[in-house]
Protein backbone atom coordinates (compact mmCIF):
# COMPACT_ATOMS: atom_id res chain seq x y z
CA UNK A 1 0.00 0.00 0.00
CA UNK A 2 1.25 3.46 -0.89
CA UNK A 3 1.87 5.57 2.21
CA UNK A 4 1.85 9.34 2.54
CA UNK A 5 5.11 10.51 4.10
CA UNK A 6 4.45 13.17 6.75
CA UNK A 7 6.13 15.62 9.11
CA UNK A 8 4.38 16.94 12.23
CA UNK A 9 5.43 20.45 13.23
CA UNK A 10 5.06 20.81 16.98
CA UNK A 11 6.24 22.08 20.35
CA UNK A 12 6.07 19.00 22.64
CA UNK A 13 2.34 18.81 23.27
CA UNK A 14 -0.32 19.03 20.58
CA UNK A 15 2.02 17.29 18.12
CA UNK A 16 2.28 14.11 20.19
CA UNK A 17 -1.49 14.10 20.83
CA UNK A 18 -2.26 14.53 17.13
CA UNK A 19 0.08 11.65 16.33
CA UNK A 20 -1.58 9.31 18.80
CA UNK A 21 -5.18 10.34 18.07
CA UNK A 22 -4.95 10.45 14.25
CA UNK A 23 -1.76 9.02 12.75
CA UNK A 24 -0.94 6.10 15.04
CA UNK A 25 -3.64 3.73 13.73
CA UNK A 26 -3.70 4.97 10.13
CA UNK A 27 -1.24 2.89 8.15
CA UNK A 28 -1.75 5.06 5.05
CA UNK A 29 0.21 7.85 6.79
CA UNK A 30 3.82 7.45 7.89
CA UNK A 31 5.26 10.15 10.15
CA UNK A 32 8.94 10.41 9.26
CA UNK A 33 9.80 12.94 11.95
CA UNK A 34 8.59 15.75 14.17
CA UNK A 35 9.95 19.28 14.24
CA UNK A 36 10.09 21.32 17.44
CA UNK A 37 9.74 25.07 18.14
CA UNK A 38 8.87 27.59 20.91
CA UNK A 39 10.22 25.53 23.85
CA UNK A 40 13.99 25.27 24.43
CA UNK A 41 15.83 21.95 24.67
CA UNK A 42 12.94 19.77 23.40
CA UNK A 43 14.32 18.80 20.00
CA UNK A 44 17.31 16.78 21.30
CA UNK A 45 15.30 13.57 21.71
CA UNK A 46 12.91 11.25 19.84
CA UNK A 47 9.32 9.99 20.10
CA UNK A 48 9.53 6.44 21.52
CA UNK A 49 8.63 3.48 19.35
CA UNK A 50 6.67 2.06 22.33
CA UNK A 51 4.28 5.03 22.07
CA UNK A 52 4.23 5.08 18.27
CA UNK A 53 2.40 1.80 17.70
CA UNK A 54 2.70 -1.29 15.56
CA UNK A 55 3.33 0.57 12.28
CA UNK A 56 6.67 1.91 13.57
CA UNK A 57 9.72 -0.23 14.22
CA UNK A 58 11.95 2.52 15.62
CA UNK A 59 11.77 5.83 17.48
CA UNK A 60 10.57 8.83 15.48
CA UNK A 61 13.23 11.57 15.37
CA UNK A 62 12.58 15.16 16.47
CA UNK A 63 14.42 17.98 14.67
CA UNK A 64 14.56 21.77 15.09
CA UNK A 65 11.93 23.50 12.99
CA UNK A 66 14.53 25.57 11.11
CA UNK A 67 15.56 22.33 9.33
CA UNK A 68 12.07 21.91 7.82
CA UNK A 69 12.93 22.59 4.18
CA UNK A 70 15.86 20.18 4.25
CA UNK A 71 13.75 17.52 5.99
CA UNK A 72 11.02 17.74 3.34
CA UNK A 73 13.63 16.99 0.68
CA UNK A 74 15.44 14.28 2.67
CA UNK A 75 12.30 12.27 3.43
CA UNK A 76 10.43 13.16 0.18
CA UNK A 77 7.55 14.43 2.28
CA UNK A 78 3.95 14.53 0.99
CA UNK A 79 2.23 16.36 3.89
CA UNK A 80 3.36 18.65 6.68
CA UNK A 81 0.85 18.99 9.52
CA UNK A 82 1.05 22.04 11.82
CA UNK A 83 0.35 20.89 15.38
CA UNK A 84 1.14 23.68 17.79
CA UNK A 85 -0.48 26.89 18.93
CA UNK A 86 -0.21 30.64 19.54
CA UNK A 87 0.85 31.66 16.04
CA UNK A 88 -0.51 34.68 14.24
CA UNK A 89 -2.52 33.87 11.14
CA UNK A 90 0.30 35.47 9.15
CA UNK A 91 2.91 33.20 10.78
CA UNK A 92 0.78 30.13 9.99
CA UNK A 93 0.68 31.07 6.32
CA UNK A 94 4.41 31.80 6.25
CA UNK A 95 4.94 28.22 7.40
CA UNK A 96 2.48 27.00 4.77
CA UNK A 97 4.44 28.90 2.13
CA UNK A 98 7.73 27.36 3.26
CA UNK A 99 6.18 23.89 3.04
CA UNK A 100 4.61 24.43 -0.37
CA UNK A 101 7.77 26.03 -1.77
CA UNK A 102 9.56 22.83 -0.80
CA UNK A 103 6.97 20.80 -2.74
CA UNK A 104 4.81 19.35 0.05
CA UNK A 105 1.20 19.98 1.07
CA UNK A 106 0.36 21.87 4.28
CA UNK A 107 -2.44 20.66 6.58
CA UNK A 108 -4.21 21.29 9.90
CA UNK A 109 -6.15 18.65 11.83
CA UNK A 110 -9.49 19.63 13.35
CA UNK A 111 -11.47 18.64 16.46
CA UNK A 112 -13.37 15.78 14.78
CA UNK A 113 -10.10 13.90 14.34
CA UNK A 114 -8.35 14.90 17.59
CA UNK A 115 -10.91 15.37 20.40
CA UNK A 116 -11.45 12.39 22.72
CA UNK A 117 -14.98 11.59 23.91
CA UNK A 118 -15.43 10.83 27.62
CA UNK A 119 -18.39 9.68 29.71
CA UNK A 120 -18.55 12.59 32.16
CA UNK A 121 -19.15 16.31 31.50
CA UNK A 122 -16.09 18.24 30.35
CA UNK A 123 -15.74 21.98 31.00
CA UNK A 124 -13.01 23.38 28.78
CA UNK A 125 -11.25 26.64 29.63
CA UNK A 126 -9.33 27.97 26.64
CA UNK A 127 -7.91 31.30 25.48
CA UNK A 128 -7.19 33.38 22.41
CA UNK A 129 -3.55 33.99 23.43
CA UNK A 130 -0.95 32.81 25.90
CA UNK A 131 -0.89 34.99 29.03
CA UNK A 132 -4.51 36.11 28.95
CA UNK A 133 -5.11 34.98 32.55
CA UNK A 134 -6.67 31.61 31.83
CA UNK A 135 -5.04 29.79 34.76
CA UNK A 136 -6.73 31.90 37.48
CA UNK A 137 -10.04 31.42 35.65
CA UNK A 138 -9.51 27.64 35.47
CA UNK A 139 -8.65 27.52 39.17
CA UNK A 140 -11.75 29.59 39.98
CA UNK A 141 -13.96 27.18 38.04
CA UNK A 142 -12.34 24.20 39.78
CA UNK A 143 -12.93 25.74 43.21
CA UNK A 144 -16.58 26.44 42.38
CA UNK A 145 -17.19 22.88 41.19
CA UNK A 146 -15.53 21.44 44.26
CA UNK A 147 -17.50 23.71 46.60
CA UNK A 148 -20.66 22.36 44.95
CA UNK A 149 -19.65 18.88 46.08
CA UNK A 150 -18.48 17.57 42.72
CA UNK A 151 -15.48 15.31 42.28
CA UNK A 152 -13.32 17.36 39.93
CA UNK A 153 -10.56 15.93 37.79
CA UNK A 154 -8.32 18.55 36.18
CA UNK A 155 -6.81 17.47 32.87
CA UNK A 156 -4.05 19.83 31.77
CA UNK A 157 -2.74 20.52 28.31
CA UNK A 158 0.56 18.60 28.08
CA UNK A 159 4.02 19.83 28.90
CA UNK A 160 6.04 16.60 28.39
CA UNK A 161 9.51 18.11 28.36
CA UNK A 162 11.28 15.12 29.90
CA UNK A 163 11.35 11.38 29.17
CA UNK A 164 8.22 10.71 27.13
CA UNK A 165 7.77 7.07 28.10
CA UNK A 166 7.95 7.97 31.78
CA UNK A 167 5.43 10.77 31.20
CA UNK A 168 2.87 8.68 29.30
CA UNK A 169 0.22 9.09 32.05
CA UNK A 170 0.86 11.44 34.96
CA UNK A 171 -1.38 11.92 37.98
CA UNK A 172 -0.34 14.55 40.49
CA UNK A 173 -1.99 14.34 43.91
CA UNK A 174 0.50 16.10 46.22
CA UNK A 175 3.10 18.83 45.86
CA UNK A 176 5.78 16.19 46.46
CA UNK A 177 4.72 14.54 43.19
CA UNK A 178 6.21 17.51 41.33
CA UNK A 179 9.63 16.50 42.62
CA UNK A 180 9.01 12.82 41.93
CA UNK A 181 8.24 13.63 38.27
CA UNK A 182 11.18 16.09 38.03
CA UNK A 183 8.82 18.83 36.86
CA UNK A 184 10.19 21.98 35.25
CA UNK A 185 9.32 25.46 36.52
CA UNK A 186 6.78 25.77 33.72
CA UNK A 187 5.02 22.56 34.77
CA UNK A 188 5.04 23.54 38.45
CA UNK A 189 3.45 26.90 37.63
CA UNK A 190 0.43 25.11 36.16
CA UNK A 191 0.12 22.12 38.47
CA UNK A 192 0.92 23.52 41.93
CA UNK A 193 -2.15 25.79 42.33
CA UNK A 194 -4.51 22.83 41.87
CA UNK A 195 -2.56 20.68 44.29
CA UNK A 196 -2.83 23.43 46.88
CA UNK A 197 -6.62 23.25 46.38
CA UNK A 198 -6.49 19.52 47.15
CA UNK A 199 -7.32 18.55 43.56
CA UNK A 200 -5.76 15.86 41.37
CA UNK A 201 -4.34 16.96 38.05
CA UNK A 202 -3.67 14.71 35.07
CA UNK A 203 -1.29 15.26 32.17
CA UNK A 204 1.24 13.42 30.00
CA UNK A 205 1.40 12.04 26.46
CA UNK A 206 -1.34 9.40 26.06
CA UNK A 207 -4.56 11.36 26.49
CA UNK A 208 -6.81 8.38 25.75
CA UNK A 209 -5.41 6.66 28.84
CA UNK A 210 -5.33 9.94 30.77
CA UNK A 211 -9.01 10.59 29.99
CA UNK A 212 -10.01 7.07 31.11
CA UNK A 213 -8.21 7.52 34.43
CA UNK A 214 -9.62 11.01 35.01
CA UNK A 215 -13.22 10.04 34.25
CA UNK A 216 -12.99 7.02 36.56
CA UNK A 217 -12.04 9.34 39.43
CA UNK A 218 -14.34 12.30 38.63
CA UNK A 219 -17.92 13.54 38.30
CA UNK A 220 -16.78 16.32 36.00
CA UNK A 221 -13.52 17.01 34.16
CA UNK A 222 -12.03 20.47 33.85
CA UNK A 223 -9.85 20.86 30.77
CA UNK A 224 -7.19 23.50 31.46
CA UNK A 225 -5.82 24.43 28.06
CA UNK A 226 -2.29 25.54 27.24
CA UNK A 227 -1.35 28.58 25.17
CA UNK A 228 -4.41 29.24 22.98
CA UNK A 229 -4.77 25.61 21.91
CA UNK A 230 -8.05 23.79 21.36
CA UNK A 231 -9.12 21.02 23.80
CA UNK A 232 -7.96 17.42 23.49
CA UNK A 233 -11.18 16.19 25.16
CA UNK A 234 -14.63 16.78 23.61
CA UNK A 235 -16.14 19.58 25.76
CA UNK A 236 -19.74 19.81 26.91
CA UNK A 237 -19.15 23.46 27.85
CA UNK A 238 -16.53 25.72 26.29
CA UNK A 239 -15.28 28.88 28.05
CA UNK A 240 -12.86 31.14 26.17
CA UNK A 241 -10.91 34.06 27.64
CA UNK A 242 -9.99 37.21 25.69
CA UNK A 243 -7.36 39.80 26.62
CA UNK A 244 -8.53 43.40 26.96
CA UNK A 245 -4.91 44.55 26.60
CA UNK A 246 -4.54 42.81 23.23
CA UNK A 247 -7.70 43.69 21.29
CA UNK A 248 -7.83 42.14 17.84
CA UNK A 249 -5.75 39.10 18.80
CA UNK A 250 -8.96 37.10 19.18
CA UNK A 251 -9.36 37.28 15.38
CA UNK A 252 -5.72 37.16 14.32
CA UNK A 253 -4.13 34.18 16.15
CA UNK A 254 -4.31 30.45 15.56
CA UNK A 255 -6.09 28.53 16.97
CA UNK A 256 -7.39 31.20 19.35
CA UNK A 257 -9.97 32.34 16.82
CA UNK A 258 -11.22 28.74 16.65
CA UNK A 259 -11.79 28.83 20.41
CA UNK A 260 -13.51 32.20 20.07
CA UNK A 261 -15.94 30.96 17.46
CA UNK A 262 -16.70 27.66 19.25
CA UNK A 263 -17.17 29.04 22.78
CA UNK A 264 -20.36 28.82 24.84
CA UNK A 265 -19.17 31.56 27.23
CA UNK A 266 -16.83 34.48 26.43
CA UNK A 267 -14.76 36.10 29.21
CA UNK A 268 -12.94 39.40 28.55
CA UNK A 269 -10.13 39.73 31.10
CA UNK A 270 -7.87 42.59 32.34
CA UNK A 271 -10.57 45.21 31.79
CA UNK A 272 -9.26 47.48 34.58
CA UNK A 273 -6.27 48.54 32.46
CA UNK A 274 -8.12 48.69 29.12
CA UNK A 275 -9.63 51.78 27.50
CA UNK A 276 -13.25 52.00 26.38
CA UNK A 277 -12.40 51.78 22.68
CA UNK A 278 -10.53 48.48 23.12
CA UNK A 279 -13.31 47.03 25.24
CA UNK A 280 -15.88 47.96 22.58
CA UNK A 281 -13.74 46.30 19.91
CA UNK A 282 -13.62 43.08 21.92
CA UNK A 283 -17.37 43.08 22.49
CA UNK A 284 -17.99 43.82 18.80
CA UNK A 285 -15.73 40.97 17.70
CA UNK A 286 -17.34 38.58 20.19
CA UNK A 287 -20.80 39.52 18.91
CA UNK A 288 -19.72 39.17 15.27
CA UNK A 289 -17.91 35.83 15.60
CA UNK A 290 -20.11 34.22 18.25
CA UNK A 291 -23.42 36.08 18.61
CA UNK A 292 -25.13 33.55 20.92
CA UNK A 293 -22.45 33.28 23.63
CA UNK A 294 -22.93 35.40 26.78
CA UNK A 295 -20.07 37.83 27.42
CA UNK A 296 -18.69 38.70 30.85
CA UNK A 297 -15.84 40.97 31.91
CA UNK A 298 -13.24 40.17 34.54
CA UNK A 299 -9.94 41.16 36.04
CA UNK A 300 -7.22 39.65 38.20
CA UNK A 301 -7.22 40.69 41.83
CA UNK A 302 -3.53 41.10 42.69
CA UNK A 303 -2.08 40.69 46.19
CA UNK A 304 1.52 41.12 47.41
CA UNK A 305 3.01 39.56 50.53
CA UNK A 306 6.47 39.18 51.97
CA UNK A 307 9.18 41.83 51.66
CA UNK A 308 8.09 45.50 51.35
CA UNK A 309 8.45 47.00 47.84
CA UNK A 310 7.60 50.71 48.16
CA UNK A 311 10.50 52.88 47.01
CA UNK A 312 12.84 49.88 46.65
CA UNK A 313 14.86 48.87 43.57
CA UNK A 314 12.98 45.82 42.37
CA UNK A 315 13.66 43.08 39.88
CA UNK A 316 10.33 41.83 38.51
CA UNK A 317 10.05 38.10 37.82
CA UNK A 318 7.11 37.29 35.52
CA UNK A 319 5.48 34.09 34.25
CA UNK A 320 7.84 32.82 31.53
CA UNK A 321 5.48 31.74 28.70
CA UNK A 322 3.34 34.89 29.09
CA UNK A 323 6.19 37.28 28.41
CA UNK A 324 8.15 35.16 25.93
CA UNK A 325 6.18 33.49 23.14
CA UNK A 326 2.99 34.99 24.63
CA UNK A 327 4.31 38.38 23.51
CA UNK A 328 3.37 40.37 26.63
CA UNK A 329 5.85 43.05 27.72
CA UNK A 330 4.75 42.69 31.36
CA UNK A 331 2.41 40.78 33.65
CA UNK A 332 1.02 40.82 37.18
CA UNK A 333 4.44 41.53 38.69
CA UNK A 334 4.78 44.81 36.82
CA UNK A 335 1.23 45.81 37.84
CA UNK A 336 2.04 45.01 41.48
CA UNK A 337 5.28 47.02 41.31
CA UNK A 338 3.48 50.00 39.80
CA UNK A 339 0.72 49.97 42.41
CA UNK A 340 3.15 49.39 45.27
CA UNK A 341 5.58 52.16 44.33
CA UNK A 342 8.58 49.95 43.54
CA UNK A 343 11.43 51.14 41.29
CA UNK A 344 11.91 48.52 38.53
CA UNK A 345 15.40 47.45 37.43
CA UNK A 346 16.19 46.67 33.80
CA UNK A 347 17.35 43.01 33.95
CA UNK A 348 18.89 42.87 30.46
CA UNK A 349 22.40 44.16 31.24
CA UNK A 350 22.72 41.50 33.94
CA UNK A 351 21.39 38.51 31.97
CA UNK A 352 23.67 35.50 31.44
CA UNK A 353 23.59 32.29 29.41
CA UNK A 354 20.17 31.01 28.38
CA UNK A 355 18.46 34.04 29.94
CA UNK A 356 20.49 36.37 27.73
CA UNK A 357 19.49 34.13 24.81
CA UNK A 358 15.83 34.59 25.76
CA UNK A 359 16.17 38.39 25.62
CA UNK A 360 17.74 38.15 22.17
CA UNK A 361 14.90 35.93 21.00
CA UNK A 362 12.17 38.13 22.52
CA UNK A 363 13.20 41.69 21.82
CA UNK A 364 9.95 43.16 23.17
CA UNK A 365 11.12 42.38 26.73
CA UNK A 366 12.77 45.14 28.70
CA UNK A 367 11.61 45.79 32.24
CA UNK A 368 10.83 42.28 33.45
CA UNK A 369 12.66 38.97 33.85
CA UNK A 370 10.95 35.82 32.47
CA UNK A 371 10.85 32.99 35.01
CA UNK A 372 12.36 30.35 32.75
CA UNK A 373 13.38 26.97 34.10
CA UNK A 374 13.27 24.32 31.39
CA UNK A 375 16.58 22.86 32.63
CA UNK A 376 18.88 22.96 35.65
CA UNK A 377 21.26 25.17 33.67
CA UNK A 378 18.51 27.64 32.89
CA UNK A 379 17.55 27.81 36.57
CA UNK A 380 21.20 28.49 37.41
CA UNK A 381 21.32 31.23 34.76
CA UNK A 382 18.13 32.74 36.19
CA UNK A 383 19.60 32.82 39.69
CA UNK A 384 22.87 34.38 38.50
CA UNK A 385 20.99 37.02 36.51
CA UNK A 386 19.02 38.02 39.62
CA UNK A 387 22.09 38.16 41.85
CA UNK A 388 24.05 40.20 39.29
CA UNK A 389 21.24 42.76 39.13
CA UNK A 390 21.61 43.31 42.90
CA UNK A 391 18.00 44.39 43.56
CA UNK A 392 16.79 45.46 46.96
CA UNK A 393 13.80 43.16 46.47
CA UNK A 394 12.67 40.53 43.98
CA UNK A 395 8.99 40.76 43.01
CA UNK A 396 8.07 37.17 42.14
CA UNK A 397 4.89 36.93 40.06
CA UNK A 398 5.61 33.46 38.66
CA UNK A 399 2.65 31.17 39.48
CA UNK A 400 4.93 28.53 41.03
CA UNK A 401 6.91 31.00 43.15
CA UNK A 402 10.14 30.19 41.35
CA UNK A 403 12.19 32.50 43.58
CA UNK A 404 11.73 30.00 46.42
CA UNK A 405 13.53 27.38 44.30
CA UNK A 406 16.60 29.54 43.66
CA UNK A 407 17.99 30.06 47.19
CA UNK A 408 18.31 33.79 46.57
CA UNK A 409 20.22 36.11 48.88
CA UNK A 410 17.74 38.92 48.16
CA UNK A 411 14.39 39.46 49.92
CA UNK A 412 11.33 38.37 47.94
CA UNK A 413 7.84 39.84 47.61
CA UNK A 414 5.40 37.18 46.38
CA UNK A 415 2.62 38.22 43.98
CA UNK A 416 -0.60 36.22 43.74
CA UNK A 417 -3.63 36.85 41.60
CA UNK A 418 -7.13 35.44 41.30
CA UNK A 419 -10.05 35.68 38.90
CA UNK A 420 -12.60 38.38 39.72
CA UNK A 421 -15.73 38.90 37.62
CA UNK A 422 -16.75 42.50 36.92
CA UNK A 423 -19.79 42.48 34.60
CA UNK A 424 -22.25 40.15 32.90
CA UNK A 425 -24.20 37.10 34.06
CA UNK A 426 -22.57 35.23 36.93
CA UNK A 427 -20.11 32.71 35.54
CA UNK A 428 -20.94 30.20 38.27
CA UNK A 429 -24.65 30.34 37.36
CA UNK A 430 -23.87 29.76 33.69
CA UNK A 431 -21.77 26.72 34.59
CA UNK A 432 -24.39 25.32 36.96
CA UNK A 433 -27.13 25.78 34.35
CA UNK A 434 -25.06 23.99 31.72
CA UNK A 435 -24.38 21.04 34.03
CA UNK A 436 -28.07 20.87 34.99
CA UNK A 437 -29.04 20.67 31.32
CA UNK A 438 -26.50 17.88 30.77
CA UNK A 439 -27.89 15.97 33.78
CA UNK A 440 -31.49 16.44 32.56
CA UNK A 441 -30.60 15.21 29.07
CA UNK A 442 -28.85 12.20 30.56
CA UNK A 443 -31.92 11.21 32.57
Amino acid sequence: MSRFKCIIMGAAGRDFHDFRSFFRERAEYHVCCFTAAQIPFIEARSFPRELAGEHYDSDIPIHPEHELTELIARYEIDFVFLSYSDLSHEEVMHRASIVQAAGASFALLGPRHTEIRVDVPVIAVTAVRTGVGKSPLSQHVAAHLRAAGRRVGVVRHPMPYGELLAQRVQCFERLQDLDAHACTVEEREEYAPYLRQGLCIYAGVDYQAIALKAQADSDVILWDGGNNDTPFLRPTLRIVMLDALRPGHEVSYYPGETNMRAANIVVINKVEHANDRDRRQLHDNARRLNPTAPVIESDMAIAVEGAPIAGRRALILEDGPTVTHGGMAFGAGWCAAERGGAVPIDPRPHAVGTIADAYRAHVHLAAVLPALGYSDQQLADLRETIERAAPEVVIDASPAGVASMLELTKPVARVSYRFEQRTGPALESLIDAALARIHHQGT
